[in-house]
Order: C-alpha cells, then structure tokens, then sequence
C-alpha cells in the first residue's frame, strides 16, 4: 500500500531532463526557463460559492463565479466565459453545462436540476477555455449529493475500518546514514482521515520510533535509516488490528531536505545534507517560488555536508511556495511546500436590526467589510441564507474562497476541513498546517515542463466572448482556399436581436468568429462563397466539448446525515417542489381559438429592427422570375430602378444613384444587410433566391444614415433574416450554406424570494424553503457597508448566514453568523 509520491515524481524528472552545462551561471539559467514558462503558461483559477452543499432533483443549484489570477490573486478580466458544469460521478458523464458571463472576474448563474435526475453522488465543475491547456486538477471542483424524496439515499460506513495509510519522506528521499522526517496520512473508505498509531522495526523486531495522528489521520516520525538494515511499519488501525507496511527504500547516496516553518518567525529556514562524493567546485541550489514568480534563489557550494537557508518571511507571499532543491547537474532532486499565513484576511460582519424573527417577518442586514487595518473596503460578496433544519451545516471547517484559493486549489487530493488552517484561535492549527504541507502533493508547477529545451504550445486560447470554430469543405476532399463567409445571428425571445458579419477562411477551410455577444440558444446561418462565386462547399461546425473528466474513486462525502433530519430535508424540499409544479400548471391556460382578418398590403411589411427608415423611395421584390439566372443582386437591380445606374459585369460591379453624390466624393451608396451597414463584396456573395426585397433611398430619404448615405442607401432584406423566418424549416439544405443553433450566455435568473410586506395570491401556500435567501451581486461601497432585506419563511427554525468575496486587489474574506426564527 506504500506509494511515495514525492519521489516518483523527481525520479522520472531526473530521467526525463537533459542536465544543465555546469558553468557560473547555471542558476540564472534555471530561472530564466521558469520565467519564459510562466510567461507561455499564465494560470487562472476559478471559484464557485453555492448557496448549499446538497440538493433535491427538481431544485436549482445557485452559484456566485469567481474568476482569479494564480499569480497575483487579484480578480481577472481577460477570460470573459466560465463553463460551469455537474458530472455524475457514477458515470462521468456531464449532465448540465453553462456559459457563464465573467465581467471583471465576476459572474453568477444556477443549475436547474432535472426532475428525473437520479439520485447519487454529483460534482461541480468551474473552468475557462484556457485552464484546459493544463490538468483538470486546475478545475474548480465541489462534490455534492442530489436525493429523490422517494429514493433512498446511498449510505457509506461512517466508522470505515479498511484504512490507506501513504509514508512519504520529506523533500522527497531518505538517505542511508542520514537523519530525516518521514510524514505519514491515514484515510479511510469515505476519503477522511483516520486515527491510527504505530511503529518503525527493525529486523530483530525492535521498536525504533513510534508514532501517532496529529490531526486528520495526518503525522509524522524522524529517523535514521542505517546500511545493512531492512525496516517495517507495523500500525494500528482503529478496530485495534495490526497491518504491515512496506518502509521506503532509502538511497544509498542523495540529498537530504528538512524545513523549519514553525520555529522562526522572521525566516523560514531549510537544511540539507548529502553524502555524495563529488567535486571540490560542485554546488546545489535552493529555488522558492510562489504562484509562478521566484521569490529566493541561492546556491552553496556541496564541499560541506551540510548547508542552511534562511529565506526572509517577509519576503514571501502570502499561501504556498514551492521550494526546489537542484543537485550539482542542474536537475530538481527535492521538493517541499511551505505555508505563508500573514493572517490578513478581510474582516467581514453581518448585522441584523435583530436576533428573533417571527414567521414572514422581514430582517434588515448590513455588511461590512474591512482589512487586516480596519480600514473600509469596497468589494464583490456573496451572501446565503439557509434553514438549519434542512441545511445541515455539520463541516465545521467547511470550503470557503479564502481556503481554497491560498491552499486547496495549489493541492492535490481532498484538504479536509481546510478552513481549520486559518482558525487562529486554535492553537495547533500551524503545526497541522506544516504536516499538510509534508502530505500533500504539488499540482500547480512541474519543473520538468519549465526545463524542457521548447514551449509547448497551448492549444486552447483566452475567449474574450462566445466563439465557434469549423472548417469550410469540398465535397471532392480538396482543400477550398479561402472561401468569404456570411454569418447570420438571430435570437428569440422578448428581447429578440440579430447581428449580421463577413468573415474569410484559411486556405485550408479552416474559420474562427471570437469574441461574440451571444446570449442564450441562438439561430446561427452561415453562408459561404469562394471569390469565383462557387457555393458548393459543406460547412462544418466544431461542436463544443466539455472538458475530460476524471472521477475520484473515494465516494468522498464530508456530511453525514441523522435519518430523522434527512427524512425532514426530503419531505419539505418534496413539498416545495409540488407547490411550484402546481404553479407552473395554473399558469398554463388554454386560450379561445382567435382568427384575425386583415387586408394584406401590397407594399411589403418591414421588419422594424430591420429597417430603421420609413418608406423607400423605390422597391424591388425579388421572386423566380426577376431572380432567375442572376449571379448576384446587381444583375436583378440592373434596369429596373430609374436613376440608379449598375456598370460593369460579374463581380466587379459599379453601383451610382443619380443626384446622391455630394460635396464629399460619396459616389456608391451605402448598402445595408437587415439591418445592418456593411461593404459591397459582401453584398455580392449573397445569392438573389435568398432575397426577399430590396429597398431604394436617395436624398433625404437617407439621411436617417447621415454621412454615411451621402451617396444613397441600398438595403438588402434576405428570407433569413425576417422577423418571422424559421431557417430550421427549409425543405433542403442549400449549398454552402449551414443552420443550426449556437449556446451563447447563459440567461442570468433571479432568485424569487417573496415579499410579504405586499400581498400576492401565491402567499397562500405554506413556505418551507431550504434556501431562504440568495444574493450573489452584493458590493460593498467605499465605506465597506452593503445592506440587503429578505423575509424569513413559515419555519421556526435557526437561520444559517454565509457570506464571502473578494475584493478586486485579491483580498479574500468570509464569515457566518446565525439568526432565530420562531
């Protein structure tokens, strides 16, 4: 059961690395490829603050989005989409996905689970288009359980006796003849630490040190291993059984790393000693970097045995730091972490008008938010309200931004309780914290990337906006050349939009539109043409693909529920869900049969988010006829307007309305597509049966263009782009041309929280909420003050309140308190 991770990993670095040229400056070299790396590799980490840790099927997970630099911690407002999703973990399969809007490194959304969703171990996901370049270690992940009031949940053993117990040396290697520390954690089926003793023997079964769990099945024990001698760990598991493990094989010759993080409040210190026999000019070098920068980087000359570093505390950041032993070839042979607590959290307080609350009574809080100063800060905090009866809170040292962001999310494997680190009012919380740093491994750096001769490019880029991707084919397999491309954006709704743009493929076919504003599902036509007017081309669209995932094994469930209260969560959440099914039903009311009689116009009926102008001084309506054999618009207009004059032939076509050319030299007109101004080798690509009109405007007819229709205005109105048009409806596909829908933003919903200081219908039913309050978008002033209002529910019940944030400078802060309701 022995795995050494630590050591596995720099072994197969050593392998894998070509060692640096000995020279004097061999440790700037070192540091110069950190630094082109961190520059090709920028980092970013995302949070989610959910208003609960569990859920029924049929409710709403809602979140706040946190999106920060790795680097400077500060808020990050250069990805501007944050894919949220929920994974069942029995499968691994993604069984909801949202685009979430980042402004400013803030966003928020909610997950609406399905009624028919199973019951069962679930994860939430949060991350960008660019964190895919990395592991999906890098990933935002929370596990949670979604329950079906009629099925039984899934219950792990609380008191789970099959227990892993992991022995990792620090730095990463023991060495024979040499002192070192050997940490050590014990977990058990549910993936939490597990209470355990035990001891070092030799092979004459002698006890050579013993050794106990500090906290969370975490320790660790010093030892000398000695030449000669074969060693065994013999622990204790909780049942009071005994089982054997494997002790880790000491190398005959290395470096030794142990690090003092505790004792000296001005310098963290580190120690290392090696045996090896090498030059009287061999030296090794000791590297600290946090998050991507270097903080210390010195070297020692390897003719004494033993050396010490004094790194200056307060030139460290504050959360982990990476540091990096080099041997006298250049190569990382040890590795440790170490936690910097400045303790500088932001100070956060939530106050109430008052402590009792009766039923639908309204509560008053006001939030303010200081720094470690007491100064007043402004910035962006979530805040939940939970009924304690339904929301079990029983994690005591829960996720919060601030403990994932300086700890959990530079961690690999699960940190349990991992708020406990940051309780100054426990005493042990910095020793703990140090035997952390001893058992958890490193996830966010390899030097083995950093040391390669050549970057590796990344292959996903920074979305500043929705984008699509595809690739433009011939059906001969050939490759097209550049092709002009049309695209046609149309959304539903109240708030209906459509946005017209040109855009040109690679000579491979190969196309790109970033950086768009799209909200929710939109009606997506591309049309594409080839400079020759050849339309015979297939359009392919690349369809989005969430990120692999990766399941954990460990069914890792941090709640355990009491039967009597999980019985009353399900049957109010049951309750609850009928009340809204039965809303959403009376909502729904068969209308009378209406018929609408009216004389149809001869003009055609403009589109108002078409045409901006009145009536056209001219019109052509475009049909079979007039279209029939026309290579493109010109050749339909050609004649058929007086005063507007068409010269030239195929694709090099002149346009002029008589008497619009003005003091300015404006001689062709201003051609418009639904709407939309754009230029005229666009308007040539888009074929006459696609046509519905053409619209004439001279004079003072365009002047609603203003300089712009100095020379006339020519607008176009295509079938697709009508108010009215279904493009899913087109009998066949038309060459060159695709249709289907694009995922644009997801819709931000509010939480409904009802007032009960004005009357409504809907009062009437009991009010049993497992949430009763969520807002996500509060922002505290210059003052540091923020003041929000919400009713309480039916229940007589104790009120859960959370709240968390950052400000936009990269402090992190968060805070509980609780309220009664009776």
């Amino acid at each position: 059961m022995f795995r050494n991770s630590l050591f596995t990993l720099f072994a197969a670095s050593c392998i894998a690395l070509s060692a640096f040229r000995f020279d004097d400056n061999w440790l700037d070299k070192i540091v110069a490829k950190f630094e082109a790396y961190q520059r090709n590799s920028p980092q970013e980490k995302a949070y989610l603050h959910l208003d609960r840790p569990y859920y029924s099927a049929g409710e709403t997970i809602w979140f706040k989005a946190y999106l920060i630099n790795s680097g400077s911690h500060t808020a990050d407002s250069v990805s501007q989409v944050l894919y949220v999703d929920l994974v069942d973990k029995s499968t691994g399969k993604v069984v909801l996905l949202k685009k979430i809007e980042m402004i400013g490194g803030l966003g928020e959304g909610d997950l609406a689970l399905k009624d028919s969703l199973k019951a069962g171990d679930y994860m939430v996901r949060a991350y960008t288009n660019w964190m895919r370049n990395f592991s999906e270690d890098f990933f935002f992940h929370r596990d949670l359980l979604i329950f079906r009031a009629e099925a039984s949940p899934t219950v792990y053993p609380s008191n789970a006796d099959d227990i892993d117990v992991q022995f990792m040396p620090e730095g990463g290697q023991l060495v024979l003849g040499m002192e070192g520390r050997v940490a050590f954690k014990a977990t058990n089926i549910l993936g939490k630490g597990a209470d355990i003793t035990g001891a070092v023997l030799n092979q004459a079964n002698d006890t050579l040190v013993g050794f106990s769990t500090l906290k969370f099945g975490m320790g660790f024990f010093t030892i000398t291993p000695e030449p000669g001698e074969k060693y065994r760990i013999e622990v204790r598991k909780p049942d009071g059984k005994y089982v054997s493990y494997a002790f880790p094989e000491p190398q005959k010759e290395g470096i030794v790393m142990m690090v003092d993080n505790v004792s000296n409040k001005e310098n963290v210190r580190v120690i290392l000693k090696h045996n090896k026999v090498v030059s009287a000019t061999s030296e090794l070098a000791l590297i600290a970097q946090t998050r991507g920068e270097i903080m210390y980087a010195a070297r020692t000359s390897m003719a004494k045995k033993m050396s010490l570093f004094s790194i200056p505390r307060a030139n460290l950041p504050e959360g982990i730091t990476q540091l990096t032993v080099f041997d006298e070839k250049g190569l990382p042979v040890c590795e440790r972490l170490v936690f910097v607590n400045k303790n500088h959290p932001l100070s956060l307080e939530l106050k109430a008008d008052k402590a009792v609350y009766k039923s639908r009574e309204k509560v008053e809080l006001e939030l303010t938010a200081k720094d470690a100063a007491g100064n007043p800060v402004s910035g962006s905090f979530s805040l939940a309200v939970t009924d304690a009866r339904q929301v079990l809170e029983k994690e005591m040292y829960g996720v919060n931004i601030r403990s994932y962001t300086l700890l959990t999310s530079d961690l690999k494997g699960a940190v349990e309780q991992p708020s406990y680190y940051f309780d100054t009012k426990n005493p042990n919380n910095v020793r703990d914290l140090e035997v952390l740093m001893m058992t958890q491994g490193w996830r966010r750096f390899s030097w083995k990337n950093a040391l390669e001769d050549s970057l590796v490019a990344n292959k996903y880029f920074v979305e500043e906006g929705i984008s699509l991707m595809g690739k433009v084919v011939r059906s001969n397999k050939k490759q097209p050349g550049k092709v002009k491309l049309t695209y046609m954006l149309q959304s539903n709704g109240k708030d209906s939009t459509r946005a017209v743009f040109m855009g040109e493929t690679a000579e491979t076919g190969e196309f790109a539109a970033l950086n768009l504003d799209v909200r929710d599902t939109t009606n997506l036509l591309i049309q594409a043409v080839s400079e020759r007017g050849n339309r015979n081309f297939n359009i392919l669209l690349d369809a989005f693909q969430p990120a692999t995932v990766t399941v954990t094994k460990v069914p890792f469930n941090s709640i355990q529920f009491d039967a009597n209260e999980l019985a009353e969560y399900l049957k109010r959440a049951d309750e609850y869900l009928q009340i809204e099914r039965k809303i959403r039903e009376s909502r729904e009311k068969m209308l009378q049969e209406v018929v609408v009689r009216a004389r149809k116009s001869d003009q055609i009926k403009k589109d108002s988010r078409r045409a901006i102008y009145g009536t056209p001084d001219a019109t052509i309506k475009f049909d079979q006829i007039n279209s029939s054999g026309a290579m493109t618009i010109f050749d339909v207009i050609q004649g058929r307007v007086a005063g507007v004059t068409v010269t030239g032939s195929g694709f090099n076509r002149t346009v002029q309305i008589r008497g619009s050319a003005n003091f300015s030299g404006v001689v062709e007109p201003l051609f418009v597509l639904d709407g939309m101004p754009v230029d005229k080798a666009s308007i040539m690509n888009i074929p006459p049966v696609d046509v519905e009109a053409v619209d004439i405007l001279k004079g003072a007819s365009a002047a609603i263009y203003g300089s712009r229709g100095g020379g006339g205005v020519i607008a176009i109105l295509t079938k697709r782009g009508g108010e009215n048009y279904d493009w899913s409806k087109d009998k066949e596909p038309v060459p060159g041309t695709l249709v289907t829908k694009l995922l644009g933003y997801s819709p931000v919903r509010e939480f409904y929280a009802p007032r009960y200081d004005k009357a409504a219908p809907e009062h009437v039913r009991p009010d049993f909420r497992p949430t009763v309050f969520w807002a996500p978008m509060v922002q505290t002033d210059k003052e540091g003050k923020a003041k929000m209002t919400f009713f309480t529910s039916d229940a007589q019940t104790q009120l859960n309140l959370r709240v968390e944030g950052m400000t936009p400078k990269g402090q992190f802060g968060a805070a509980t308190t609780q309220l009664k309701a009776q």
